[in-house]
């Protein structure tokens, strides 16, 4: 797997910097996962839909 991750405009990213969390807001709790390093890099999904850590192993 190469390590030269490029963006949309072509840009090399060197670093990565990848977290998870889970979020509450407005009574909906969703799984959030982001690369810090980046900007607008990131996905969520609804906690309910989310695979638990037993279903990705």
């Amino acid at each position: 797997m190469s390590t030269d991750v490029r963006s949309f405009d072509d840009e090399s990213v060197d670093e990565r910097d990848v977290v998870a969390t889970v979020d509450e807001t407005d009574e909906v709790v969703r799984f959030v996962v982001a690369d810090i390093a980046r900007d607008d890099a990131w996905l969520s999904i609804a906690d309910d839909e989310a695979c638990s850590l037993d279903e990705w192993r």
